[in-house]
């Protein structure tokens, strides 16, 4: 379906108008946001953004849909074992909106192909990537280049949702990824001063890290790592959309 009246266009979206406003809610149709990493809060995050009317979402992930994903992340049923996250989302994209532009780029991000993928440049970038290098160069390319970008923290071993939090990365506390990433921007001499902001807006949860002793090896989970629930994932992902279409807002005025 690549046509749709106006009338059911609008039965659709009239909820996000109703709420946001319409001026919000158009500047929303005209935006561009790149999620990069489809996961188990990039999926979630995905979904919103199609659901809330962005006209162009940029989905950038090169995994295909595993067994081990179906506790957490939006593509993955039995259906779709084998299949690209980036395809599944695409197509589920363009059910809920027939009119958005959606642009799949097949990688993964790396400090090497950071400014080829982020070209042409989007409004906004949403990082749901677990890897520290890549978000470190994401990082630093979004900062020189004066993008803004939200950053999801590490979402595994926590079980409480009323414990996410949103701060700047300066302020972030209970997660050793956004931790190690602070430490090294200010290596790097970047917001070296302990209170000075770094502007990048940072999704992280105070709980501390659970994993269930009763995991063994013949469940076919790694021991060594944690798990992940869906409730917390997911609510990751949709405090970061709620983050993103505030600085949306923000452009617009």
């Amino acid at each position: 379906m690549t046509d749709l009246q106006q009338d059911e266009y609008d039965r659709r979206f009239a909820g996000v108008a109703k709420i946001y406003g319409d001026s919000s809610f158009q500047h929303y149709e005209k935006s561009h946001v790149m999620v990069i990493g489809i996961g188990g809060v990039g999926s979630w995050a995905v979904e919103a953004l199609a659901r809330t009317g962005i006209g162009e979402i940029t989905l950038v992930d090169m995994d295909v849909v595993a067994a081990s994903n179906v506790n957490r992340q939006l593509p993955a049923m039995t259906s779709t074992l084998g299949c690209e996250k980036v395809e599944i989302m695409a197509e589920r994209c363009r059910q809920i909106n027939p009119r958005i532009k959606v642009n799949i780029i097949d990688d993964f991000l790396t400090p090497e192909n950071v400014t080829e993928l982020l070209n042409p440049v989007p409004d906004i970038v949403l990082d749901c990537i677990d890897d520290v290098k890549a978000k470190l160069a994401l990082m630093l390319h979004c900062r020189f280049n004066k993008i803004p970008l939200i950053v999801s923290g590490g979402a595994g071993g926590k079980l409480d949702p009323l414990k996410i939090r949103v701060a700047d990365l300066s302020k972030t506390e209970q997660d050793p990824m956004l931790a190690k990433l602070r430490s090294q921007l200010r290596a790097r001499g970047i917001c070296k001063k302990p209170k000075e902001k770094f502007g990048i807006t940072c999704i992280y949860s105070i709980d501390n890290p659970f994993s269930s002793a009763d995991v063994c090896p013949s469940a076919g989970l790694r021991c060594g790592g944690y798990g992940s629930a869906v409730v917390v994932t997911s609510s990751f992902a949709m405090i970061a959309v709620a983050e993103v279409l505030k600085k949306l807002d923000l452009k617009k005025a």
